[in-house]
């Protein structure tokens, strides 16, 4: 399957896969994250539900605070 991660083409194995699945696969273990799955906001609590289709575009996005 490939989909366009964060503006690049990505590919992983197999069929649809979760959000979650994907952000464990590339190791995106950030607390504060904003997740776009074709321009559509996804709620954490839908991360292990949302289903990540080939040629979609996934955009995940780790907020950081500071000073």
């Amino acid at each position: 399957m490939t989909i366009t991660l964060n503006n690049r083409k990505e590919t992983f194995r197999g069929g649809p896969m979760t959000i979650d699945r994907i952000m464990e696969e590339k190791s995106f273990h950030f607390k504060m994250l904003i997740v776009k799955l074709n321009g559509n906001l996804i709620p954490k609590e839908a991360f292990s539900s949302t289903l990540v289709n080939e040629g979609d575009r996934l955009d995940i996005i780790h907020l950081i605070s500071g000073g």
